[in-house]
């Protein structure tokens, strides 16, 4: 199983949040020795960190923290979007 963290504070150097955010990974790395990933936005406060456990698909297109082609979105999930076909049309040019 996938672990995630994150955290949200607006009083931290922008240092900081890349070294919280990666202890914070570094402790839950038991749960995704396959890959980890981190994000952080200083400005808006927010740091997000992922591990991953790679079992359907072992390729680099699972890297988390994911950021859309527009990079308004970023997400950290445990589990598959099945219905990503259905999402990506309804969405369209959208992200």
């Amino acid at each position: 199983m996938c672990g995630l963290a994150g955290f949200v504070d607006r009083h931290l150097s922008p240092d900081q949040y890349c070294l919280v955010a990666t202890a914070m990974a570094r402790t839950i790395a038991h749960r995704g020795p396959d890959d980890s990933g981190l994000w952080a936005d200083h400005e808006a406060g927010i740091a997000l960190a992922h591990r991953r456990l790679s079992i359907v698909d072992r390729s680099a297109a699972g890297h988390q923290p994911m950021i859309s082609p527009s990079g308004r979105f970023v997400i950290v999930f445990n589990g598959e979007i099945y219905n990503y076909r259905q999402l990506r049309a309804e969405l369209g040019d959208q992200l």
